[in-house]
């Protein structure tokens, strides 16, 4: 591979990855039906999540912690699936920082829930 297409496809990969770093995904969310539970980390943060049925639906608690000073954000995000649209997000941000979350979706007996370490830029 001639010198030029080698550098602009190591800096390709250095800036895809750079990306996927940036991001900090804990992998894509998959549903999960009730009862379950997960401890998920990624580069710069950890969560705990449970969820749980209900007679109306599910519902998904846990806590969400930020575990490095590096500007970045912890986020757990949780969608309904399967039942009517529903979205929420909860971030711990700062190193230490904890954060508590208690989220009822109605409608449905299984939740995508997913782990993120976001800039918060």
């Amino acid at each position: 591979m001639p010198t030029l297409k080698m550098s602009f496809a190591s800096a390709l990969s250095a800036a895809v990855l750079a990306s996927g770093l940036a991001l900090g995904t804990a992998g894509p969310a998959s549903a999960a039906t009730c009862p379950s539970e997960a401890s998920p980390t990624a580069r710069g943060g950890e969560a705990h999540w449970k969820i749980a049925c209900t007679r109306t639906g599910v519902k998904v608690y846990g806590w969400v912690q930020d575990t490095a000073a590096d500007g970045r954000c912890a986020t757990v995000t949780a969608t309904s699936d399967g039942g009517p649209g529903w979205i929420d997000m909860v971030e711990a941000c700062g190193s230490g920082v904890r954060e508590n979350f208690d989220w009822s979706i109605p409608g449905t007996k299984a939740a995508k829930v997913w782990l993120r370490v976001i800039d918060t830029d």
